[in-house]
């Protein structure tokens, strides 16, 4: 703890002149056993998390898990167990418009009731709307404020573009959270409505190969995140976009330190 100590001190003595300049110092502490990696890379997440946008951590549109603000209970419910998730978008009659947000934890009251006492309007809570723009250091304040977990994104024409939640922004903190859904019910390769996939960059090149009848190869990496990942040069972010023989790979999810979620679409041939 002395040691830390008197690394802290000399931070603030040698006033770093910029990002760099600290992050260089950093890393010098780790080498230097000053500090652990661990607590090395949480603070280069704060460091980011000042810099970094909405609209670089947020569940895009296509990927919301929503409930329609006509279901009934038991179709509800099957939502909640499929998704694993604990609060959800209510979307209206235009399924463009989410018009408040419901808690899993809230259908328990239900839970031996018929759909004749179910209501949910009585049950729906205001949803919060946030623009793209938006730093994660000043929502991450707003969440702890007002008590909130989850926000709406929007683009500049009032366009619903996703979500986040607070665990979203915590992650780029401290790494990513995986609670016992994302480990055991999330399938590691997903077809969505619009024929492309999400991959979890985890994902070993031979099940990547057996699901999409191909046959990319790579001697140096296991996982289609590393094959990604050399294929760039560098830990990809947000937002970056590879193609590999007939795979064009957009980067969904990635931290400073890894890659987790991937959108593939494939060529037609």
């Amino acid at each position: 703890m002395s040691e830390i100590i008197t690394w802290v001190k000399e931070l603030f003595n040698k006033s770093p002149q910029d990002r760099e300049d600290l992050s260089s110092m950093l890393e010098q502490a780790t080498k230097d056993e000053l500090l652990e990696p661990n607590t090395a890379n949480m603070i280069e997440g704060v460091l980011e998390v000042q810099e970094t946008r909405v609209n670089d951590v947020m569940v895009p549109r296509l990927q919301m898990a929503c409930i329609a603000h006509d279901d009934q209970l038991l179709d509800i419910v099957r939502i909640v167990a499929k998704s694993g998730h604990s609060r959800f978008p209510v979307t209206g009659e235009n399924k463009d418009e989410i018009i408040g947000i419901i808690l899993a934890k809230d259908l328990l009251n239900y839970a031996f009731s018929s759909d004749n006492n179910f209501n949910l309007q009585e049950i729906m809570r205001p949803a919060v709307f946030i623009p793209e723009s938006k730093r994660l250091n000043v929502l991450l304040q707003d969440f702890r404020i007002k008590r909130n977990h989850m926000a709406i994104v929007v683009d500049e024409y009032g366009r619903i573009t996703g979500l986040i939640t607070i665990e979203d922004v915590i992650e780029q903190i401290v790494g990513d959270i995986e609670d016992e859904h994302d480990i055991d019910s999330s399938p590691s390769i997903k077809e969505l409505s619009d024929g492309s996939f999400t991959v979890k960059a985890l994902t070993t090149i031979e099940e990547f190969n057996e699901y999409f009848n191909c046959e990319i190869e790579e001697q140096t990496s296991e996982t289609i995140g590393g094959v990604i990942t050399k294929a760039l040069g560098h830990v990809p972010t947000r937002g970056e976009n590879v193609k590999i023989d007939v795979f064009h790979f957009n980067i969904l999810r990635s931290d400073n330190r890894r890659v987790y979620l991937l959108s593939v679409t494939k060529e037609q041939t």
